[in-house]
């Protein structure tokens, strides 16, 4: 069973609040433990009971103890995709990049990974013993398999796994957006969406859906149309069959396309009844749950910062991931936006909640900060090492766990 101290999907839970409220206070951060595995690890690490799940970007599943990092079991998914088979790209080889999903009706976890020759593969690998339940070819439905990659996390809800797929670093070739879903049983029929633009339209954003009311709610990258309105540079709402319920794009949207300005570089954060998106250009778009608006129907809109990676929501408040560092943004459901602060040093990676702090990542710099949520003030930090981009802290018990470029860094809080 999931405890109230797990970390079972990207941020915690499915509205991807990023809020952690069983981490102990904050005290003296210092290291308790490093894992160094196969491979990068660009996904979240999951927390069930006293295992740590990684993933890396060789295709290899771990369960690492979570007191002390040793590794309990390792599941290998196949030879990963090197960098000279890929049209283009900034990862290699190219493995397991989405943050896993943990599903307890099955006791699986789930990951798709990338092996050579392009090809994505659905896996669940049992938690307790990491033997591999369920293994299934999971191409996206339009375009060339190859050009896609699948960085968005996964998401299990009602008896299905949600995979959303994106293009490459460079967006080259013929990707298209989509989201494709099995069932966690591993047998029958998929359900697919694909974004109607003739190419591009990326669901890239490392948070994947943010689950509201039953829909799936996912940010969509530029498209290749600029005539013609095609979805992009959009929020999209989706129903569990992944039928297209609601929209919302800025009016804007085709200088958006035509200059890589879009909504797809930050997954839709969900406040009560409302939902903010901010995405390349800067500005963020206040928007009503139950009606998204359409073209340009946004509650109110104003200039906040290029966001990249996931959000955390505390309550009125939301944390977002901007390259100078992250601001605080307090929104009232009437409709109205205030930016509380913006954190005095770099920590540019995805935020999250706990113990009285908020925590983030310098990627650049690789130091985990605990911000003061009042101020921004940094109250405690630690070097942690080399990390990837859009690198998001787990938070569990006395922990915080970070995927790094060569494995799993542990600190303690106190």
């Amino acid at each position: 069973m999931v405890g109230p101290a797990d970390w079972p999907t990207y941020h915690h839970d499915n509205a991807r609040t990023g809020v952690a409220g069983q981490l102990a206070p904050l005290g003296t951060l210092h290291r308790a433990w490093q894992a160094r595995l196969d491979g990068a690890v660009y996904g979240q690490p999951l927390v069930i009971g006293d295992k740590v799940i990684a993933a890396t970007e060789h295709n290899t599943v771990y369960a690492l103890a979570a007191g002390d990092g040793h590794v309990l079991w390792s599941a290998s998914l196949g030879s990963p995709a090197p960098g000279s088979e890929l049209p283009c790209g900034d990862i290699d080889p190219l493995g397991i990049t989405g943050t896993p999903a943990y599903d307890q009706s099955s006791g699986l976890v789930f990951v798709v990974a990338e092996t050579a020759g392009g090809r994505h593969t659905l896996a669940g690998v049992d938690l307790a013993s990491g033997a591999v339940g369920l293994r299934r070819a999971l191409p996206p439905p339009r375009g060339d398999e190859v050009a896609h990659q699948q960085r968005a996390a996964l998401t299990v809800l009602d008896g299905w796994v949600y995979v959303a797929y994106g293009g490459l670093n460079g967006d080259c070739a013929n990707y298209i957006g989509s989201v494709v879903a099995a069932p966690t049983t591993g047998t029958g029929g998929l359900r697919s969406y694909a974004v109607p633009t003739p190419r591009e339209g990326g669901i890239w954003a490392p948070g994947g859906a943010v689950v509201h009311h039953g829909q799936l709610l996912y940010s969509v990258g530029n498209g290749e149309s600029t005539q013609n309105y095609d979805h992009s540079d959009s929020v999209l709402a989706l129903t569990p069959a992944l039928t297209l319920a609601d929209s919302f794009s800025p009016r804007q949207w085709i200088t958006d396309n035509e200059n890589d300005l879009d909504l797809g570089s930050m997954g839709p954060a969900l406040i009560d009844n409302r939902v903010l998106a901010v995405g390349k250009r800067g500005t963020g778009y206040l928007l009503d749950a139950a009606r998204l608006g359409g073209i340009g129907g946004q509650l109110t809109s104003q200039p906040l910062c290029p966001a990249f990676g996931g959000s955390a929501v505390a309550g009125s408040t939301v944390y977002l991931p901007c390259p100078e560092g992250t601001l605080a943004l307090d929104v009232d459901p009437a409709g109205s936006m205030r930016v509380r602060w913006k954190a005095p040093v770099p920590a540019d990676g995805s935020p999250v909640v706990g113990g009285g702090a908020v925590w983030v990542a310098d990627t650049q710099g690789g130091v985990l900060y605990a911000l003061d949520p009042a101020t921004g003030a940094p109250r405690q930090q630690i070097d942690v090492g080399a990390l990837p981009r859009f690198v998001s802290p787990t938070l569990s018990g006395a922990h915080v766990y970070l995927g790094t470029t060569t494995g799993v860094v542990a600190v303690t809080v106190r």
